[in-house]
């Protein structure tokens, strides 16, 4: 036993005094870094101060993507938005829903005028009656998913600022 502990040392005192060799830093902004990720010149020129004698506790955080800076929490000065640009993004965006609602409303009126109450025309390739009452299924559906769409489309609207 005794063998295997002196063993042990002697194959742990490598990575012990390449660990205490390894200078650690300290950059603004609470940022701590390791002389294996950076030089002392650029440690330097960053404004990084050496830290010496104190245990240090290492727990790894999700890594920006490169070239990406890391994102700081927004103060409360930078996420507000003149009112004059917000009236203006307000109005395009209403403008954009009610072209989008009088995009969906002809359409809605043209699936309505093809599936004439129920008894749309039959087409010849409908000899048999069961592809046709799916044709007016498929047809009864798509008029309930428009309505649906006009209807969150006149919601959107509804939720926007008057002009």
């Amino acid at each position: 036993m005794h063998r295997f502990r002196l063993g042990l040392a002697v194959l742990l005192m490598p990575l012990a005094a390449a660990a205490q060799s390894a200078t650690v830093y300290r950059c603004p902004g609470n940022v701590y870094t390791s002389s294996a990720d950076i030089s002392a010149k650029e440690a330097e020129s960053r404004g990084c101060k050496t830290i010496e004698g104190a245990p240090i506790t290492v727990i790894q955080g999700p890594r920006a993507r490169a070239g990406s800076p890391v994102p700081e929490a927004p103060r409360a000065s930078d996420s507000r938005v003149d009112p004059s640009q917000q009236r203006a993004r307000d109005g395009d965006a209403r403008r954009i829903l009610e072209a989008e609602l009088k995009k969906e409303e002809e359409r809605l009126a043209q699936l309505q005028k093809e599936y004439n109450n129920g008894e749309p025309e039959r087409r010849g390739d409908e000899r048999n009656y069961q592809k046709y009452l799916d044709r007016v299924a498929e047809m009864k559906a798509a008029i309930a998913r428009k309505e649906s769409d006009i209807a969150a489309i006149k919601r959107e609207i509804g939720k926007l600022p008057s002009s």
